[in-house]
């Protein structure tokens, strides 16, 4: 698959698996970014997870620069992906701005002193309350789903004697060759206007919703996207769309939302496009297509998520048990699984590993990394080599930078782990680790049952 990536002397930072700046120190222990694994570890504790700044700002940088060549584009972080006060602020000082789909996304970003006129609200069913803490805070644009949050979000400003800037999400019949999970942009699809339906959805906008402004389109294919002509793809329908309902209703949409999707490197098979290549296709698409269709050149949206901030994330986690099951399979067990990281357990999801204590001379072995947690279905890794492990060692997961800390859980009641952000030997807490008084805090015990 993109046999000229692999041709490429210097691979782009999602196309890494590791952080920039991973090697082995004169202990022979991993060390990334100046800071020893194995004692960050010991510090720490496990399971830990672990940002790269250095690693995490180069992507950053690489999309501003990717897209430079095109002035009308608008950076906007998927919170999904990652969102902390630390890391928000991070990418806000890059001068991105945010997509967001709850309103604890829009607290944690007003808790940082981040204001909302950079941030679009999406998602398929915003309640009344979200859709006006996000109006009272002076949000820029919703992407609305479908009609019953045009007329909430309506309602809502009308109330408040404002007219609310939107885009409208419309679903474009474009397949990826992703996981089921992550496709969002086939017709079957909860996300979005099904397209012969806009035109409805323009008659009651143009009508009756007069506090709702409607200034573009906004479209996303999915996620960990391994092509590119598909973004191609993707511009050609918004911006067909866009010449139709322009001419047809005498309006003048002028913004395009692409979403995100770009994919990252978790195994050595993956090879996915950089952002390089992607933003030259889009560019190229946004201009061939304006051309043809005499329109003049969009403010553009995008949306990463995964592929700002996992290639920068790692997780650690310290071996316990061992069991081995002669002629079939060696179990070795760590102290975190499927409530710090589900995804393998959710879709098959695949990582890379490598043990940080010094291991020269140690013989390989294939071994499945089985959490701790009361499911067999808890497994990280299925049958991966590395060197020989011990109870004691200590598990580098990488690439756990996206949708690992945001979909965790307490499942088994399990504490939720820090996270530390590094930065050439300096360490910082961005998360503290639970306590065991923070999980039980909102439960009540009824005088009752006393």
């Amino acid at each position: 698959m993109h046999q000229e990536n692999k041709n490429r002397e210097t691979k782009k930072v999602n196309q890494n698996i590791k952080p920039l700046n991973t090697k082995r120190n004169e202990k022979g222990n991993l060390e990334i970014s100046g800071v020893d694994l194995v004692e960050l570890a010991k510090t720490y504790k496990t399971p830990l997870y672990v940002m790269d700044e250095v690693t995490l700002r180069q992507m950053a940088q690489d999309y501003k620069d990717a897209f430079s060549k095109y002035e009308k584009t608008r950076i906007l972080f998927a919170s999904k992906a990652l969102m902390t006060k630390s890391i928000a602020k991070i990418f806000s000082n890059f001068g991105f701005g945010f997509d967001v789909v709850s309103m604890g996304e829009i607290y944690t970003l007003l808790s940082s002193g981040i204001g909302l006129s950079k941030v679009s609200f999406n998602g398929n069913n915003k309640s009344i309350e979200e859709i006006e803490y996000a109006i009272d805070n002076n949000i820029d644009h919703f992407s609305v789903d479908n009609f019953l949050e045009l007329k909430l979000i309506n309602d809502s400003a009308k109330k408040k004697n404002k007219v609310q800037k939107i885009h409208l999400r419309i679903t474009p019949g474009i397949e990826c060759h992703t996981h089921e999970y992550i496709k969002t942009g086939q017709i079957d699809s909860k996300f979005g206007f099904d397209l012969p339906k806009v035109d409805s959805a323009l008659e009651l906008i143009l009508k009756e919703y007069k506090n709702l402004n409607l200034v573009g389109l906004h479209a996303h294919i999915g996620s960990q996207i391994f092509e590119k002509d598909v973004y191609s793809d993707e511009i050609s329908v918004l911006l067909k769309e866009i010449k139709r309902l322009n001419d047809k209703f005498n309006i003048n949409l002028n913004e395009i939302n692409i979403g995100g999707g770009l994919g990252v490197t978790y195994v050595e098979e993956d090879n996915p496009y950089s952002v390089f290549d992607i933003a030259d296709t889009v560019i190229k698409s946004i201009k061939d297509n304006c051309a043809k269709l005499n329109l003049e050149y969009p403010l553009l949206y995008i949306e990463p998520g995964r592929s700002l901030v996992c290639s920068s994330g790692f997780s650690l986690y310290t071996i316990g048990s061992i069991k081995t099951i002669e002629g079939i399979r060696k179990y070795v067990a760590i102290d975190g699984g499927m409530a710090d990281n589900p995804r393998p357990s959710m879709y098959q999801a695949k990582y890379s590993a490598e043990i940080a204590n010094n291991k020269k001379n140690a013989k390989k072995e294939t071994l499945t990394i089985a959490g701790k947690f009361c499911e067999s279905g808890d497994i990280l890794i299925k049958d991966i080599e590395l060197d020989e492990a011990k109870q004691g060692d200590i598990l580098c997961v990488y690439d756990t930078g996206a949708y690992c800390y945001s979909m965790s859980s307490n499942y088994n009641r399990i504490l939720k782990p820090a996270m530390v952000l590094i930065n050439q030997g300096k360490v910082d807490t961005i998360i503290k680790r639970q306590t065991l008084e923070q999980l039980i805090e909102n439960d009540v015990l009824l005088d009752r049952l006393k």
